[in-house]
């Protein structure tokens, strides 16, 4: 069996449920230790984060990935436990196994396998976790980004390890995400009795024209790289539970997927100028998850595509789709980032898995992506 099979099965083992670590970045310090790099932990509240760097030249190359996971929703739906590794039709099943405990094992092993013939690289190479990217993710890499501004160190082209395969190990990289605004709006009314609507004022009805103008408005047309932004209803909640009763007042969550077309004002602004169209007394509160990014071109991909077709034989579609990723925090500061990794096609499901010949097709073409970058005259 593999060397990353094996870490990989250590990984899942611990109970790593956000935002907790459960001594996965401890596994991967005492790994990369012994190969010189140099350990910082950088923790903020209840989210445990590392940053293990080996040499101080530029380029700075960085493998970025998170030790935590999903919830594994009820146990008797498992085929095997979530937290005990098992192989089965030449898959192995955990939950982390594909989001991204797997991505990590195969970076992990390939900086291992890439020093051990040339120690004396071109650059410096960086490993960034976290243990708060499937929650919130206010602890996490955002934080160790400003650390790192601080002092005025510099990623230069940023890895993440995050499940973009669809089909096939390395057939899709990820150049950019979109960005993601949430809202929670509350509309208020006057609440009454049914019988007596003259009295009283239904904020549901109130709403209900502004809702179809939102969900109906064309926010951009997209561009080359990314769709169309949408916005999406998430949840509406009103009343006291009584048919009798009209609501004093309606909540309502929805979310903004946009992309570089658009920025976080622009939005606000044309949302309220539909609210106040309508006449509404409301309360927005809004949450930025993380503004469009997008690498377009440069060193990172043509490394990266050169990679994949020396190891597969395929040329990768380069692609923006999906939710968001700790990219997002990164390429503000001017890095390059792509994100490459397992098959997306069981990650949060139950029987979460991934191929086990796939770990190490994956391991060997990060393993190659160094290769380019840095051992080049």
């Amino acid at each position: 069996m593999s060397n990353t099979l094996e870490l990989l099965k250590d990984l899942i083992r611990r109970e790593s449920v956000t935002p907790y670590d459960a001594g996965c970045q401890d596994i991967v310090a005492e790994r990369l230790i012994k190969l010189g790099f140099k350990e910082e932990r950088l923790d903020f509240a209840d989210t445990q984060n590392i940053w293990l760097r080996r040499g101080a030249a530029l380029p700075l190359f960085t493998f970025l990935g998170h030790t935590d996971v999903v919830p594994t929703g009820p146990l008797d739906a498992w085929l095997s436990p979530p937290f005990e590794p098992a192989i089965r039709a030449g898959k192995l099943y955990g939950r982390g196994a594909a989001d991204m405990k797997g991505g990590i094992a195969a970076f992990i092993t390939a900086v291992e396998r890439f020093i051990a013939l040339h120690p004396d690289h071109q650059g410096s190479i960086a490993i960034m976790l976290t243990s708060d990217e499937e929650g919130i993710a206010t602890n996490g890499v955002v934080k160790v980004v400003e650390v790192l501004e601080q002092r005025h160190e510099k990623i230069d082209w940023c890895l993440v390890g995050e499940p973009s395969s669809d089909k096939k190990i390395g057939d899709v990289i990820r150049i950019g995400r979109r960005g993601s605004l949430c809202a929670k709006l509350t509309v208020a009314g006057i609440q009454g009795h049914v019988a007596y609507p003259e009295l009283a004022e239904n904020p549901i009805h109130a709403f209900a024209p502004a809702l179809k103008e939102l969900t109906e408005e064309v926010w951009d047309h997209g561009n080359t790289f990314f769709p169309a932004t949408s916005l999406q209803v998430s949840n509406i909640n009103a009343g006291t539970g009584a048919e009798n009763i009209i609501p004093g007042s309606l909540e309502i969550q929805f979310n903004l997927r946009f992309c570089t077309e658009l920025d976080e004002e622009t939005i606000k602004q044309r949302t309220r100028a539909i609210l106040e169209k309508h006449g509404l007394n409301y309360h927005l509160d809004w949450r930025l998850s993380g503004n469009p990014f997008l690498t377009e071109k440069g060193a990172l991909i043509e490394a990266t595509h050169a990679a994949i077709k020396t190891v597969t034989g395929f040329d990768p579609v380069d692609d923006t789709g999906g939710g968001t990723s700790d990219g997002r925090f990164i390429a503000p500061a001017g890095a390059q980032v792509i994100e490459l990794g397992p098959l997306n096609e069981s990650i949060h499901k139950i029987n979460e898995n991934v191929g086990v010949e796939d770990l190490d097709i994956l391991s060997i073409i990060y393993e190659n992506i160094l290769i380019n970058l840095l051992l080049t005259a």
